[in-house]
């Protein structure tokens, strides 16, 4: 496997995004673009991407920080406050991502899905609202609320929501304006909700945050990374 710090720019910041491609396998593959947790691209995202990579997709983990490093909490938050209620800027910053993906000679333009985790799930949603040409969108513990529900008719792709049932940051009420947004809209949805996790329930590190509402949770970061890969079977073909 091939991976590699790809530099960028976007939102007047220099980025710093992480390529992974299995170079063992020839002509174009399924892309998929990866969108970090709110903290900043890590590890977490980094191996997401190369475990794509290693399924026979090539993979790109965006940067929508900068530097490609992760933001002290104080800075994390202070950035969060500026994006979530700029839906158009966090499209922005994902198309950005996207773009350095669909520049890579593997990528098969046709079939590209985006995946995101905490905030980067809501970008992956985001980047989906604004009629970008994805067939899939994931979003891992995401935020589902938008300041433009209205866009969810420019959406192509199917979505998919993984969601845990008892997430603090991801309340019933939002769940079901997600809901009513999606089928306003006529879009291929579907959300999950998993009995006994909370927020962040893929990161391994979770647990170290130190904050209740934030756990790691093994049964459900495995369960919906296989219900993920059962969507990527439907419409992305993996070669």
């Amino acid at each position: 496997m091939r991976t590699q710090s790809i530099e960028y720019t976007a939102d007047d910041r220099d980025l710093i995004g992480h390529l992974a491609v299995d170079d063992s396998a020839d002509g174009p593959r399924p892309a998929v673009l990866v969108c970090h947790e709110g903290p900043g691209l890590d590890d977490h995202a980094r191996g997401r991407a190369e475990r794509l990579a290693s399924m026979g997709y090539i993979a790109f983990a965006l940067d929508y920080h900068g530097g490609g490093k992760l933001l002290e909490r104080d800075e994390m938050y202070g950035r969060l406050g500026q994006l979530i209620p700029d839906p158009l800027r966090t499209r922005a910053l994902g198309q950005a991502g996207l773009d350095v993906l669909l520049a890579q000679p593997e990528a098969d333009r046709s079939r590209v899905a985006a995946i995101g985790y905490c905030f980067g799930g809501t970008m992956a949603l985001e980047l989906a609202r604004s009629g970008a040409d994805l067939r899939a969108v994931v979003g891992f513990h995401a935020g589902l609320g938008t300041t433009r529900p209205e866009d969810a008719g420019n959406i192509k792709a199917s979505v998919l929501a993984c969601i845990g049932a008892d997430d603090p940051l991801v309340p019933e009420d939002q769940r079901r304006a997600f809901e009513a947004e999606m089928r306003a809209a006529g879009v291929d949805w579907r959300l999950y909700l998993f009995g006994g996790a909370v927020h962040s329930f893929t990161n391994e590190r979770a647990d170290l945050v130190g904050m209740d509402g934030i756990r790691y949770h093994r049964p459900t970061d495995e369960r919906s990374w296989r219900v993920m890969i059962d969507l990527f079977e439907e419409k992305l073909v993996p070669v």
